[in-house]
């Protein structure tokens, strides 16, 4: 989920605890050596020094940082782009959206503060190259021909409670009516036909004009929530002319007798649909609000952030103290990494103080009723203690469960969490999830639920039996009772579409599958991406989107890879995982990035094809708005009836 590292811009000093709360991770010994680069002093905790340049994308870092023993690359996909193909080539390929073709290996976790180092210098970079570079030109991606030549399956938008018109979507379904566009003609002004909905995937409805009949040849797509679509009527409250497409206008002499007919009982949608959409977009946050929210370079404290911008519920927080706006962070305004300004202090969670003593003019903190609320638990009787062992997604790889343990026990039923195996000395890694979260679990569950459970970094014995671990690290298992089991019934199944943030790179919402289903988490898949990349999400995670949610709200949607990308990465990984089936299948690496893109939502050069893209933080913060309907005319006109009812006594409204 946070898979980026900010500049350190601040002396060693910056690092006591005077900047931060009394629980904040001890300061660095003063006795390791110190590198100075560019101005940038840095301790580097290992006692060796010296930088590298990358022999592939030139990006300059902590020498130690880097991949392999040669340390020539900074990166297993820099180091395999070089190998198998020239700098020139290799870097065209990557603007070309080629996504790798091949597994990366598994890294072990550099420190903490090395990594802080090498990205110092990664950043500034390509700040610099941000100034000459042009954007790519973006491939479209078309939702329609995508379920429709593949015969998808889309979730319905009933299964996002806090997606717009999530809980009053009603019964709109195939066979609804509405007025639309008529693009089949030739009149200089703008008119409107009648049409049925032939298919509906998301908010997107597959839409056939009345009197087309079985004849598909001008079926097309459009955004039930757009702005040129209206409940069967609106043309003659708005006066509006209703006229038949040139294709079929010779079929019938009377259109007003055959639409009284055709529309005689069936459903259109609700007079006031426009406005419910509406309403369901308008968002309680606001720019310059000020929260608390996690600390991407130190997962166990958060710092104060500002609400930049919002799209579709979606905040793009800048860190306080980032003078440029570029250290930002993105979540969705229910997201459980945002908090109300003290909750870290009213809970007992560590807080980065920030450097600036008073609010700055115009910022004003957010009301704490604006927040996501999490169910009141008892903790008077049995309950978590620290030491406890459990099972957990882990926060830095999300498509793995693993061994985990209970490092702190916080106020109002917080518990921080530990990756077994895997974690940081100075605990800055552990992870902060409610009791009731839907992302822990008690012992058992993955073995339960033929989940594969990843064992702590190093362990030998395996396979790994909880028995057996909990005995010889002289634990014991979290009691069950104390987990949450409700399961809502939400309405998704296998091989549903949606769209959905990539977590690691929380910036990107892109095209994604349910693979999964166990109870209420699903195992999220990104189309055209391996296997590696998949999330488990919660059922009710605000960061799942019905299909059709980036062009209703204007965000940039991330297509999938090209299926000849995707056809050689399932070769080679079902090649790589029969030779690799008896070994050790731990923490996996988190997501590279490719050339030319920041980690964790910093700003990134639009890449096009299969590669992830992430409309440019450097020249925009918002991406660009979705296309409407084109508007057309057609051949003759006659006055549609005054009311609805003129049309069809029978016509009833989806709610």
């Amino acid at each position: 989920m946070f898979d980026g590292y900010d500049s350190c811009s601040e002396d060693t000093s910056s690092s006591s605890s005077s900047d931060e709360s009394e629980e904040e991770v001890a300061p660095l010994p003063s006795s390791l050596p110190i590198i100075k680069n560019n101005g940038q002093v840095y301790t580097y905790p290992d006692g060796k020094s010296g930088m590298a340049t990358c022999e592939m994308c030139g990006m300059v870092g902590v020498r130690d940082a880097f991949y392999s023993k040669t340390k020539r690359f900074c990166s297993v996909s820099c180091s395999r782009s070089y190998s198998s193909n020239s700098k020139k080539a290799s870097i065209l390929a990557r603007l070309q959206g080629k996504p790798p073709t091949k597994k990366a290996k598994v890294l072990q976790k550099q420190p903490l503060v090395a990594k802080l180092a090498a990205y110092a210098q990664y950043q500034a970079t390509l700040q610099n190259q941000a100034k000459t570079k042009t954007a790519v030109p973006v491939e479209g991606f078309s939702w329609g021909n995508y379920i429709n030549s593949n015969s998808f399956t889309a979730a319905p938008v009933t299964c996002f409670k806090h997606a717009p018109m999530g809980t009053c979507w009603g019964d709109i379904s195939e066979g609804v009516r509405v007025e639309v566009p008529n693009t089949d003609c030739s009149l200089p002004t703008k008119v409107f036909w009648i049409a049925g909905i032939v298919k509906l995937a998301g908010y997107n409805a597959l839409l056939r004009y009345e009197g087309f009949e079985n004849d598909s040849s001008l079926d097309f797509w459009c955004n039930v929530c757009g702005s040129d679509i209206h409940p069967v009527g609106w043309c003659a409250a708005s006066g509006k002319p209703l006229v038949p497409p040139r294709t079929i206008q010779h079929k019938y002499t009377n259109w007003k007798a055959f639409l009284v007919k055709r529309l005689t009982g069936a459903k259109t949608l609700p007079p006031d649909f426009s406005q419910k959409v509406s309403e369901s977009m308008q968002y309680p946050f606001k720019p310059s609000m000020r929260v608390e929210v996690v600390d991407k370079t130190h997962l166990c404290r958060t710092r104060v952030a500002i609400v930049d911008s919002v799209i579709g519920g979606r905040l793009r927080l800048v860190y306080e103290e980032s003078e440029d706006k570029t250290d930002d962070f993105w979540c969705h305004m229910y997201s459980p990494l945002i908090h109300h300004i003290g909750w870290s202090r009213s809970i007992g969670h560590r807080f980065k103080r920030s450097d600036i003593t008073k609010k700055q003019d115009g910022h004003f903190d957010a009301p704490p009723h604006l927040f996501a609320k999490v169910k009141e638990v008892d903790t008077s009787g049995e309950w978590f203690k620290e030491g406890m062992k459990l099972e957990a997604i882990d926060p830095l790889n999300l498509s793995a469960i693993c061994v985990a343990t209970i490092r702190k026990v916080l106020a109002d039923g917080y518990l921080m969490i530990g990756i077994d195996g895997s974690e940081a000395a100075d605990g800055s890694d552990w992870f902060c999830y409610h009791a009731t979260s839907p992302s822990i679990f008690p012992v058992g569950f993955c073995e339960i639920n033929t989940i594969e459970l990843t064992p702590p970094r190093g362990y030998a014995k395996l396979p790994f039996k909880w028995f057996d671990y909990l005995r010889e690290m002289d634990s014991i298992a979290a009691p069950v009772k104390l987990f949450n089991k409700e399961v809502p019934n939400h309405g998704f199944h296998v091989g549903m579409k949606l769209e959905a943030v990539d977590l690691m790179e929380p910036r990107l919402v892109c095209v994604a599958t349910v693979t999964r289903i166990i109870h209420r988490l699903l195992r999220i898949h990104f189309d055209g991406w391996e296997d590696e990349y998949d999330q488990w999400v919660d059922c009710e995670s605000p960061d799942l989107y019905p299909v059709g949610w980036c062009q209703l709200t204007g965000y940039q949607l991330q297509p999938p890879a090209p299926q000849t990308s995707r056809d050689s990465q399932s070769s080679s990984s079902k090649q790589k995982k029969k030779a690799k089936s008896q070994q050790y299948k731990g923490h996996k690496k988190k997501r590279k990035i490719p050339v030319g893109k920041k980690p964790v939502s910093l700003s990134s050069l639009p890449m096009a094809g299969g590669v992830r893209r992430s409309f440019s933080g450097d020249d925009e913060l918002t991406p660009p708005p979705y296309r409407t309907l084109p508007a057309q005319t057609a051949p003759e006109a006659f006055q549609p009836p005054r009311t609805s009812r003129e049309f069809s006594p029978g016509l009833k409204t989806g709610n």
